[in-house]
């Protein structure tokens, strides 16, 4: 009997490593939260094609760059600005040659359907109504959108006049959470999560002009301790394809002007 349990067990561990998911066939990676929907459309098409699956964990770019210098075991990371993933290289943490620029991202002035702000003839001077208690951004310490929407504000020569009315998302996803459930009467987020299939119809945008902040030029870079690097890798030569690159523009993602080097 111990005989036929052993092999029932055998097979059974074959037929998983057979299933779509195959055994060792998976990277994980850390990704920025602007990428959300994204990413997770874009994985799921990789998956489908190569056999590797991609398990997906978002947040702000700061926070996953401080998980990465801790040990924490991710193959890849998709961050909202260059800055962090160069700061890995210089770290010894990231693979230089890996480093891509996948992305340019847009942030939005985004509020409520029902939402008396006059956001086309305003833009953003519409955050100085009375009627707007709380604005939503991400927390510019650790977020790069959270840093775009603070220096959009300022630009704007609003900042000095609101900011005692900021509530600030740990990321750029929960501060589109705020204003979503009614936590907040206005946010600045990024334009992929104005775009994305469960926010469509919701609300209504002002895309914020690209001289209001600076450049959200998004990088992506294998990391060093990586057991996965040529899964990785590959996955990072996919993004370059058409038919990825067609995924990112449909959330509002521009191409990069050009790579970092």
């Amino acid at each position: 009997m111990k005989l036929r349990h052993i092999i029932i067990f055998v097979f059974l561990i074959l037929s998983l490593c057979l299933s779509t998911i195959v055994c060792g066939q998976q990277i994980t990676v850390a990704a920025a939260a602007d990428l959300n929907a994204a990413l997770t459309e874009l994985t799921g098409k990789y998956s489908a094609t190569s056999g590797v699956a991609v398990k997906l964990s978002f947040g702000a770019s700061g926070n996953l760059f401080n998980q990465i210098q801790n040990g924490a075991p991710f193959d890849l990371f998709f961050s909202a600005d260059e800055d962090y993933p160069k700061q890995l290289i210089e770290k010894g943490l990231g693979e230089k040659d890996s480093l891509y620029r996948y992305a340019v991202g847009r942030i939005v002035l985004w509020v409520p359907a029902d939402s008396k702000l006059d956001l086309e003839g305003k833009g953003l001077q519409a955050l100085l109504d009375p009627a707007v208690k709380k604005i939503a951004i991400a927390n510019p310490q650790h977020a790069p959108y959270g840093r775009a929407a603070e220096a959009a504000l300022r630009h704007a020569g609003v900042y000095d006049q609101i900011h005692e009315r900021l509530v600030l998302g740990e990321n750029v996803s929960q501060a589109a959470q705020f204003v979503e459930s009614g936590n907040a009467q206005a946010g600045i987020v990024a334009l992929s999560h104005a775009m994305a299939p469960a926010m469509k119809g919701k609300g209504k945008t002002w895309e914020v002009p690209l001289d209001f902040y600076p450049p959200l030029n998004q990088a992506a870079i294998v990391i060093s301790r990586s057991q996965q690097k040529g899964k990785a890798a590959q996955f990072l030569e996919y993004l370059r394809k058409p038919e990825a690159t067609e995924v990112l523009r449909k959330y509002g993602f521009t191409a990069p002007v050009a790579e970092p080097r």
